[in-house]
């Protein structure tokens, strides 16, 4: 299949190592509505995507993870924004939305150029450095070639004379052929891959369907462990800056992030986060330790029974899954130490109530949870009609109880806040119910909670689900 799709592009490609000189240049861009930092802070979230694979972006074990992931929350975390992160490996797209302000940022390992690839393009302060290799296939020790495989391993850049080399459409990787086509003074056959983001690219390479590709070296060196048969040690470039990427427009973003890595990239912080993405042995093996949402696409042995169960309930799995994942990381007899059990940390009462025999036994117990988390949402449904909404009010009653919020909408209500919306309105109050201002206050009947733990439950349970909506089905 995937050589016939190949073929398939080959045909409609044109090799060569520059583009048709009588091709018309796009259209001057206008943007429709570019956000600067002034527009973002209102908004108080900034719109990011960045690309899906086994250093960048991905989930193991049910916790999301990545390099540029981490460095995200970082920077929204000092710049007090929300991440509003989204997944695309379509480096021509991603740069068309950025280009028209459907996003602020493009954070990935985007070689920093002279010319950006595109108008309306400003590369921020370098996060790290690398440079272009060449990934070949190398035939195991005490193998030999098949006919018409060649002999040797290129390691002199005069030998990709007359070869072909699939990279991503539209990257940095076609730009440093061309310009090594020029160099060597004889033609290089590139095809511009639609598609397709660089470590398919190097898997097809590993699994002999394309003969070379190109990738920044740190990348490579992590694929190399997924991919002993391959050969990343020729150099086509010198090493090279890597950077986000923001509209030119939004000159105040650009300086902020800016001044941020400046500093950021000094920290002890930034060298943890380097090291664990780059350097530690058991961090690029996690690709292949099993529950990786790039191998597999699992996150837990129960994904099945919580796919099943919550489909029972007309809930995303995602959301249970990300829920569990908070109670109890997925552990089937963990133990609070309130006495709630089991992987949706049911209290005995609890379990009783909605028909949970034994407390540990996986099925019984996500059934029981879903039936209490099915009896908060009713509950809730007069109240607040947007399901979206409700959800909000439903997973903090979960975690702190009914009656709790309950009183919190009250209290907002009193306060002339909105009582049917969550985010600053009845979240505060909660927050706020263990002071005595707002727990011994008349409209108050359920008393002092440690509002904290509900407040930050809502919000790390739908920012994991929404990581888990972005890479799992």
């Amino acid at each position: 299949m995937i050589k016939a799709l190949l073929i398939i592009l080959i045909s409609i490609i044109a090799f060569g190592c520059g583009r048709s000189s009588d091709k018309k240049r796009d259209a001057k861009i206008t943007p429709d509505d570019i956000k600067d930092l002034s527009e973002i802070f209102n908004s108080g979230k900034i719109r990011v995507v960045t690309n899906y694979n086994s250093t960048n972006y991905f989930v193991y074990r049910g916790q999301p993870m990545g390099y540029q992931l981490e460095l995200l929350q970082e920077f929204a975390k000092f710049m007090d924004l929300k991440l509003d992160i989204t997944i695309s490996n379509d480096l021509e797209t991603n740069i068309k939305n950025l280009q028209h302000g459907k996003l602020d940022i493009i954070a990935a390992n985007l070689p920093v150029t002279k010319n950006p690839v595109k108008e309306n393009i400003a590369y921020t302060e370098p996060h790290s450095y690398s440079r272009q290799v060449l990934v070949q296939k190398r035939h195991p020790i005490g193998t030999q070639p098949q006919p018409g495989e060649g002999n040797t391993l290129i390691r002199n850049q005069l030998d990709l004379a007359g070869k072909t080399i699939y990279v991503q459409k539209g990257s940095a990787y076609a730009q440093r052929l061309r310009n090594l086509s020029n160099e060597i003074g004889d033609s290089i056959h590139i095809v511009e891959v639609p598609d397709y983001e660089i470590e398919q690219l190097i898997e097809l390479v590993a699994e002999g369907e394309i003969p070379y590709t190109v990738s920044d070296e740190n990348l490579a060196r992590v694929n190399l462990n997924f991919y002993p048969n391959i050969d990343i040690e020729t150099a086509i470039s010198f090493p090279q800056k890597h950077a986000w990427a923001v509209n030119s427009n939004a000159e105040e973003l650009l300086n902020a992030i800016n001044n941020w890595l400046t500093g950021f990239k000094k920290s002890d912080k930034y060298s943890f986060i380097f090291r664990k993405y780059f350097l530690n042995q058991r961090s690029i093996h996690l690709v292949d330790a099993g529950f990786h949402s790039i191998k597999g696409g699992q996150i837990s042995v129960y994904d099945d029974l919580i796919k099943e169960e919550s489909e029972n309930f007309d809930f995303d799995w995602r959301l249970i899954a990300s829920l569990i994942y908070q109670e109890s990381r997925f552990i089937p007899d963990a133990e609070s130490w309130a006495g709630a059990m089991g992987l949706m940390q049911l209290m005995p009462q609890t379990a009783d109530r909605f028909g949970v025999d034994l407390i540990t036994a996986p099925r019984q117990n996500i059934r029981g949870g879903l039936r209490f988390l099915r009896w908060l949402d009713e509950h809730m449904k007069n109240r607040i009609e947007d399901p979206d909404e409700r959800l909000k009010f439903v997973l903090a009653s979960y975690n702190v109880g009914l009656g709790h919020v309950l009183d919190a909408m009250r209290l907002a209500e009193k306060y002339e806040k909105d009582p049917k919306i969550w985010e600053n309105n009845v979240d505060y109050y909660l927050l706020n119910k263990s002071h005595p201002e707002y727990y011994n206050d008349p409209v108050v009947q359920f008393g002092y909670a440690r509002g904290a733990e509900p407040y930050h439950y809502v919000i790390e349970i739908l920012e994991r689900f929404n990581h888990y909506k972005n890479v799992l089905d």
